[in-house]
């Protein structure tokens, strides 16, 4: 884990969760607030440890409760459901695929406000839902399944640009001199 890449995929979390509010273009023609919050859950679960991407889940999720009419934490099951179940199977994902990236945060983009309103309905809070939710719920997916390879490459830009890459450590000392054969004995 990279503190300065936990730093910027926190800042993103922050800025994503304002974003919803500001543009009001894209939110009217999807008629909904574009989250791309399950992205960046992605990303922080498939590269960072564990600790990392359920505080960033459930960070970006108490940002979003709190500029919505939701009740505080009932945002919460579903990004971090979504984080650790990706982190518990990322051996199995391949993460650094393009088709994987977009497949994923379409699943993400669709299943986290799924759960989200089955909590919402859970609850005494009563959702707004109807025949255009399934449209909605697709269009969620299609910008969070663009959303997702784009940030993988933004955020390994900018691991790359402010990480150090580690050495790698061999075996060889290229002081040490290696003598084979009968001519050298000690004394």
């Amino acid at each position: 884990m990279n503190r300065s890449t936990l730093l910027f995929l926190a800042l993103a979390v922050w800025l994503s969760a304002f974003a919803q509010t500001q543009f009001a273009s894209l939110r009217d023609l999807l008629s909904v607030p574009v989250a791309l919050g399950p992205s960046l859950v992605c990303y922080a679960a498939l590269t960072q440890g564990p600790g990392a991407a359920i505080g960033l889940a459930v960070l970006g999720a108490l940002l979003s409760d709190a500029l919505s009419s939701a009740p505080l934490g009932s945002g919460i099951p579903a990004p971090f459901l979504l984080a650790l179940t990706l982190h518990l199977q990322r051996h199995l994902i391949l993460r650094d695929q393009r088709f994987a990236q977009f497949w994923i945060g379409f699943g993400a983009g669709v299943g986290v406000p799924l759960l989200t309103l089955a909590t919402l309905a859970m609850t005494r809070a009563q959702p707004v839902t109807g025949a255009f939710t399934l449209l909605q719920l697709l269009g969620l997916g299609l910008v969070n399944g663009v959303a997702c390879p784009v940030l993988f490459a933004l955020f390994d830009l900018l691991h790359r640009a402010f990480d150090y890459r580690p050495l790698a450590s061999t075996t060889f000392r290229p002081d040490r001199e290696t003598v084979r054969g009968r001519q050298f004995r000690p004394r």
